[in-house]
């Protein structure tokens, strides 16, 4: 199975496969692979029911006309019943692995052309508090940055790249992220084995923390020496006597003199024993998967500086994390004898709880303290995984320069990386330095938000790490506080304009905030700024909150269809103009509006208010038609 996804790993990236090429043919493979072993599972079930037949004719037979060759005939095909199952299983296992691995290169080809409705979204377990800056960016939820970075499985690495997403890195970091992520993109079979295995672990944030919890305790039957002895010896007296009542020692059942003192002990000392296990109790597979997951990346020989840390974290003070977590698999087992029916006798008559606890704890006392630090450099991977299948997926996308020396922000061909590629159109440009701005007109649906977002969104990619939509982006670090969607709320009382008036004074904060901590530069995305009040007022509003803003040391972008707040003293010093624009055609069938949503220099020279009317059919005078 491992020399079968090997040989379906892409090469390096210098070969000439395309992504979706590259997703098409492991698709094929993997769904050939996947039918094979239905196949050989299918001819294995059937095997199975076989045998039981004639194992139970051979029985059957031996029971009416007597003879031992019928019924070692009847052991022999019972024995290859067994053999039989445990083989259906394994074949099992083989074709949900391919099945997955099926799933995750075709969502490759779905997250290659945005198709948001079929590609899953697994958003971290741990909510957040309601960021109105990952909502105006589309960084978190359905059709966002988040969803098209969805491949993080396991709970940690799901959090770490939210986190990621939320707040920006350090230059330094960010340099050692790129180079970690520029060497896994190629590496198509590794990022499948992280995912494949990720994908077992069916585990819930709640059970996660407590297992670091427990993990990180201090332990507490190993404190207590006397109870260790106590329930060992208790266990062997308690079984010593039934045996010997068995093999007619004595024909007294003194062991039920001996019972009482274990239930009592159970029902009171043992209560705690009980609740420390149920902590630390998770299927079997779920730290299998963790252990494989560690050999993944133990396994691998990489280059980058913060890759080797990742490693050296995994085998730090001679533990190797996946060899631990195996440790603990093979103690499980004895856990899941809690499960049984009849488990209260076992407990009663052996101490079962003590002695699994006391299993549970040598293992804590070497690894659970290291427990935290192999799944956050876990998540860590995953995380750096998931930029590089973004890297791989799109080629053309480049990492970004960070420049502390230089603030201000320059790109080439810049787009917004939610939008296909196809339908992706970048744009040139400049914003800075501090204390002016970028100032875009244009009229509806031209595209104006959409570069505001645009530019905020790889302003995030670019500070969490990743690749961005653009031949070349170059920016200092960066700290945003934008104003984008902007939603009224009937149950609190807060009207639009109160709205915009809430978001604009959050927007000055961070803007205060990040400038007298002078380690980055603020940057404002501003669209359609109070739009909720009259054009005189509204224009002085937005001339003093921009003229505030750039007096911080801020620069960035504003949006606007106000084309006379280009033209006031304040703005036209210090803003750089740019514009969309459309085409209108008549034809036979109407009036007809089309987009190139190409930057242009200046400040746009038509507005489309009225021909949205005619188009839509709304009355219009014929005077003012086109």
């Amino acid at each position: 199975m491992q020399a079968d996804l090997l040989a379906a790993r892409h090469p390096r990236a210098s070969d000439a496969s395309s992504p979706q090429a590259i997703y098409e043919t492991r698709c094929v493979q993997f769904a050939a692979l996947r039918e094979r072993y239905r196949r050989f599972s299918d001819l294995n079930a059937n095997l199975n029911v076989a045998l039981v037949l004639a194992a139970l004719l051979c029985l059957a037979l031996g029971l009416w006309r007597g003879g031992l060759p019928l019924y070692l005939l009847a052991a022999v095909f019972a024995l290859g019943f067994v053999v039989a199952y445990v083989n259906l299983g394994r074949l099992n296992q083989i074709e949900r692995r391919y099945h997955t691995l099926w799933e995750i290169n075709d969502e490759g080809l779905r997250r290659l052309h945005r198709d948001w409705s079929r590609l899953p979204l697994r958003p971290p377990p741990t909510p957040i508090t309601p960021h109105s800056q990952a909502a105006d960016l589309d960084l978190l939820g359905h059709a966002s940055l988040q969803h098209l970075l969805h491949t993080p499985n396991t709970p940690v690495g799901k959090n770490t790249l939210q986190g990621w997403l939320l707040e920006p890195a350090l230059p330094a970091t960010i340099q050692e992220r790129q180079e970690a992520v520029a060497e896994l993109a190629p590496l198509v079979g590794l990022r499948d084995s992280l995912a494949v295995s990720g994908r077992l672990i069916e585990t819930t944030q709640a059970s996660y923390e407590r297992f670091l919890e427990w993990a990180e305790s201090p332990l507490w039957l190993a404190t207590r020496t006397w109870l260790v002895w106590l329930s060992r010896a208790l266990a062997v007296l308690t079984l010593g006597l039934i045996v010997a009542q068995i093999v007619g020692l004595f024909s007294f059942p003194y062991w039920l003199i001996v019972l009482p003192v274990n239930i009592g002990l159970c029902q009171t000392v043992g209560r705690a024993p009980s609740h420390i296990i149920g902590e630390v109790s998770e299927r079997q597979e779920t730290y299998r998967a963790y252990a494989t997951l560690f050999q993944i990346i133990t396994g691998q020989t990489f280059t980058a500086p913060l890759l080797q840390r990742l490693q050296a974290t995994l085998s730090a003070g001679g533990l190797h994390a996946d060899e631990q977590m195996r440790r603990l698999v093979r103690r499980m087992p004895l856990v899941d004898i809690r499960g049984m029916m009849f488990f209260i006798l076992i407990q009663w008559l052996t101490l079962w709880d003590f002695h699994v606890l006391w299993l549970l704890e040598r293992w804590q006392r070497v690894a659970g303290k290291h427990a935290r630090a192999w799944l956050e450099a876990l998540g860590e991977m995953e995380a750096l995984a998931a930029l590089a299948t973004l890297t791989f997926d799109h080629p053309a996308w480049t990492f970004p320069t960070i420049t502390p020396d230089e603030p201000a922000l320059h790109g080439a061909n810049l787009g917004h990386p939610l939008l296909a590629p196809a339908a992706c159109v970048g744009s040139d440009f400049s914003v800075g330095p501090p204390g002016t701005f970028l100032l875009v007109t244009g009229s509806n649906m031209s595209g104006k938000s959409t570069l505001l977002r645009a530019l905020g969104v790889n302003i995030t990619l670019a500070q969490a790490g990743g690749p961005v939509c653009a031949d070349a982006l170059s920016l200092p670090p960066i700290t945003l506080a934008t104003t984008i969607r902007v939603q009224d709320s009937l149950e609190q009382g807060v009207s639009y304009f109160m709205a915009e008036l809430q978001r604009l004074k959050e927007v000055v904060t961070i803007a205060t905030q990040t400038s007298a901590a002078g380690e980055r530069l603020p940057f404002f995305l501003l669209d359609e700024i109070l739009h909720g009040t009259n054009t005189a007022e509204r224009q002085i509003a937005v001339r003093q909150i921009v003229r505030h803003l750039l007096s911080l040391g801020g620069t960035g972008a504003v949006s606007t269809h106000d084309l006379t707040l280009a033209q006031t003293p304040e703005i036209a010093s210090t803003a750089q103009l740019v514009h969309f624009t459309e085409t209108f055609t008549r034809s036979p069938e109407g009036l007809k509006m089309t987009f190139d949503y190409k930057l242009r220099p200046g400040i746009a020279t038509s507005t489309n208010a009225l021909k949205l009317l005619e188009m839509v059919g709304l009355p219009l005078d014929e005077a003012l038609r086109l």
